[in-house]
């Protein structure tokens, strides 16, 4: 039973051997702890399982909540809108769920008269600054406590053998599996692969390691069409040409979106990261449905939104990617860049053509009602605009020597200084 005299702690547990261990400990510090688990769709996890072992390991009580419908309105498709992408390749998938993790850890401290919250994230990830970065945004009054930069925690816990033995003396139940080669984070949006073999930046992996995708030379011989509709840069139904399926309901269509790239070996990649800390680190990340609805976006906004509109949504999709990754979610700067992104996204309306085949995206077509496009205007078989446009090309040789001006004053300036 708890005591009033107890103070009380929201841990972020996933039921593993690392947060089982923290677990204990904190109770064994004098806590009440509250285990907390997200259900952001990882992978065939028994939650019922896992709630049972936080009450066996002594906390006082397990909530499980389903985020996973959240995580995709909400956050995921944030994302898309500005087709967030990090150092030009990594989809975010582990940083975009980190935000919606802490929100609800958040609301349960506040729910439960927590004043503190503590999670497993390493001394030298980026987890430990995204997790309290947004829950110090939402509740400055919360304290943090972090196990893994904990002095006496390090010190007793020098590696996975110390884990175990803790585990066994309190009769803490372990995976009795090899532990992996790897380090993995799933949710529905990706799985990661880190750590382990995978620090040596040249060792290649087992393909039996992905969980999402098979590789492009497994894929089928055959392909698959599928038409994405958005509506205000939002995806809002898929269709699958090649069967009938139709997905409406926004999880249903990302479950969907993964299910058929992945089969198509759409969405692996293997890079070396920059840590908001500092660390260099290699990721292997399979995001198959991001991926395909990503590509789809992209292809939309060629059509119905305005160049200049199109390359400052650029410099702030990369902001985006910048602050998300570095645990920002919740800042100032991240809600002028989401309202203003939502503006941009007013015209990204209609329906783009795909085809997917052995890893490839591949654009069979595109509409819109609010197409910027213009045929006639773009025909080369056409002398001006057609008939809705007044375009002379006579009128480009004045416009190109006007821009032409500062190059040449620029080449004479260093025709100048190399005499």
């Amino acid at each position: 039973m708890s005591s009033e005299s107890k103070p009380k702690v929201v841990l972020a547990y996933s039921g593993g051997l690392d947060t089982s261990v923290i677990l204990k400990w904190l109770c064994e510090k004098g806590f009440d702890v509250v285990a907390f688990c997200a259900d952001v769709g990882q992978h065939h996890e028994d939650f019922e399982a896992v709630k049972a072992k936080a009450l066996n390991a002594g906390a006082l009580k397990c909530v499980v909540t389903d985020l996973r419908k959240e995580f995709v309105t909400d956050y995921i498709f944030e994302a898309l809108k500005c087709n967030a992408i990090y150092e030009g390749r990594y989809l975010l998938g582990t940083s975009v769920a980190r935000p919606c993790i802490a929100k609800e850890m958040v609301r349960i401290a506040a729910e439960e008269g927590a004043g503190f919250i503590a999670h497993g994230a390493t001394g030298k990830g980026n987890d430990q600054v995204r997790f309290e970065m947004c829950a110090q945004a939402l509740d400055a009054k919360l304290q943090c406590i972090a196990p893994w930069r904990d002095a006496e925690f390090i010190e007793s816990f020098k590696g996975r053998s110390d884990l175990l033995a803790y585990c066994t003396k309190h009769g803490i139940p372990v995976d009795a599996k090899p532990k992996s080669n790897y380090s993995i984070d799933e949710n529905l949006f990706h799985t990661s692969y880190e750590s382990g073999v995978l620090e040596d930046a040249n060792e290649t992996y087992e393909e039996s390691m992905f969980k999402m995708t098979v590789s492009p030379q497994a894929a089928p011989e055959t392909s698959t069409t599928i038409d994405l509709e958005f509506v205000k840069g939002v995806p809002v139904k898929l269709t699958n040409k090649t069967d009938g399926t139709v997905k409406t309901d926004p999880l249903e269509l990302f479950m969907y979106a993964n299910e058929i790239a992945g089969a198509n070996g759409i969405g692996r990649i293997d890079i070396v990261e920059n840590r908001f800390v500092g660390i260099k680190s290699r990721g292997v990340y399979e995001t198959p449905g991001g991926t395909l609805l990503r590509d789809a976006h992209m292809d939309l906004e060629g059509i119905c939104m305005d160049r200049e509109v199109k390359r400052i949504t650029e410099g702030m999709g990369i902001e985006f990617a910048r602050l998300c990754y570095n645990g920002f979610w919740f800042a100032p700067e991240m809600d002028l860049i989401r309202y203003s992104v939502d503006y941009s996204q007013r015209d990204v309306t209609g329906t783009v053509t795909l085809e997917l085949y052995k890893g490839n995206i591949i654009a069979r077509g595109r509409t819109s009602p609010y197409a910027l496009y213009n045929p006639d205007l773009a025909s080369m078989d056409i002398e001006g605009g057609g008939d809705n446009f007044d375009y002379n090309p006579s009128d480009a040789a004045g416009f190109i020597r006007i821009n032409a001006v500062r190059l040449k004053t620029y080449a004479a300036l260093r025709a100048k200084t190399q005499e």
